[in-house]
């Protein structure tokens, strides 16, 4: 009997404590902070603004952050993947500008229920994992299903006859192969070439790219790369003296394209690239959006001198994101198992039914269960969120008017 009665108190005990809620959350910010330094703070910026507005707490938890950095390989962003579940404290894990880790382990994380937000990283994959139940990754940013399409009608609009597609040999790269070849018109989709380079290019590599282009008969080019090859690439079409145009997708942003590529250069190459449609530089200003500014400034005060902040989709996503998921979790109680705590947040995400105002737009149910039939269940933008952009003589991404 007193055996009995110490088993029953040592349960309800056991109980309590789980049940209780935990002392502190930790939120991981993964990202490669040695190539890509500009991403990463942009997005940390972003989400952390977004968080000291809602008193640093998520249901009514402290929340703390950790950073980490993979340097663009995908064994060093699984091993910060580890870390983040061996964590008893760990809630979230937010990703960065690139889209090979999670793609390659995108079966890994859904399986370990690792909870990702998705504010940069643009791979079709990443979200799409095939169990409803299991797919933990959720995202607010541009989306390489639909880019491809963009970029392939954007480039035909503006008169070019043979698009040719110069893409980097990752999963990023060839989700957008995918996409873009989809979106090509019948008649066009045996004579677009595409060319294939790896990270690590040197000039003269990015010269063959180029030439690769014009033989094979490319009167412009959808550039698929990140800011340290894109700047060869767009450096080789200029001083070639060729007329190629050229459309690119946002990676190039993520870094110091804009300070290392004059502004000469890129208008010789009459570079355009895509984002989402909302920036503090060249968007209508408002109450909202200058608060949000304001408070980045006094928090940031080095990267928020001016509205011309570097990897401007960064901040705006990683706080939209943020303030999506403090909303989501208004009627969730956290406790001290954090397995438990995370799938209650992607049921939380998935069952929204107020709506959030972010900087990009006001989110109406932005995620919804995954499932073959609804495809974009776990993306919050859409084709209608995206705008093309250039960098202006100011360096400054500068929003052109939505032709999209």
């Amino acid at each position: 009997m007193v055996r009995l009665f110490w088993n029953l108190i040592f349960v309800l005990t056991a109980f309590a404590v789980h049940a209780s809620k935990p002392d502190v959350v930790r939120i991981y910010l993964d990202a490669d902070r040695t190539g890509h330094l500009e991403s990463a703070l942009s997005i940390e910026h972003g989400i952390k603004v977004a968080f000291s507005q809602h008193g640093d707490q998520i249901a009514g938890v402290p929340v703390e952050f950790v950073t980490a950095d993979h340097r663009g390989n995908v064994l060093r962003s699984k091993k910060n993947m580890q870390r983040f579940l061996e964590d008893s404290q760990g809630l979230v894990y937010v990703a960065g500008l690139h889209s090979p880790p999670l793609i390659k382990y995108r079966e890994y994380i859904n399986k370990s229920k690792i909870l990702t937000l998705v504010p940069w990283a643009a791979g079709t994959p990443i979200t799409r994992y095939p169990s409803a139940e299991d797919n933990y990754v959720f995202r607010l940013s541009v989306d390489d299903s639909k880019v491809g399409k963009i970029l392939v009608n954007y480039a035909l609009n503006n008169q070019c006859k043979q698009p040719h597609l110069v893409l980097e040999n990752t999963g990023w790269g060839k989700s957008n192969h995918k996409a873009m070849m989809a979106a090509l018109p019948e008649e066009l989709k045996n004579k677009v070439k595409t060319s294939w380079f790896d990270w690590g290019i040197k000039d003269i590599d990015a010269r063959v790219l180029i030439r690769e282009a014009q033989s094979s008969g490319g009167d412009c080019a959808l550039l698929v790369a990140n800011s340290r090859e894109g700047k060869l690439i767009i450096e080789s079409v200029s001083e070639m003296g060729i007329k190629m145009p050229v459309y690119s997708h946002w990676g190039i942003t993520g870094g110091q394209f804009a300070q290392n590529v004059p502004y000469e250069i890129r208008e010789k190459a009459q570079l355009r690239f895509i984002q989402s449609c909302f920036n503090f530089y060249s968007s209508e200003s408002n109450s909202f959006n200058q608060a949000i500014f304001e408070k980045a400034k006094t928090m940031f005060p080095a990267y928020f001198e001016t509205t011309n902040i570097k990897a401007p989709a960064g901040f705006i996503h990683g706080y939209d994101i943020a303030s999506v998921l403090i909303a989501a979790t208004n009627k969730v109680t956290l406790t001290q198992d954090a397995q438990a705590n995370r799938t209650a947040i992607k049921v939380a995400l998935e069952s929204m039914n107020k709506p959030v105002q972010g900087l990009v737009k006001t989110y109406q149910k932005p995620y919804a269960p995954f499932s073959d039939d609804n495809f974009d269940a776990h993306e919050a933008l859409g084709s209608k969120d995206y705008c093309m952009a250039m960098y202006d003589e100011k360096d400054a991404v500068k929003l052109l008017p939505n032709s999209i």
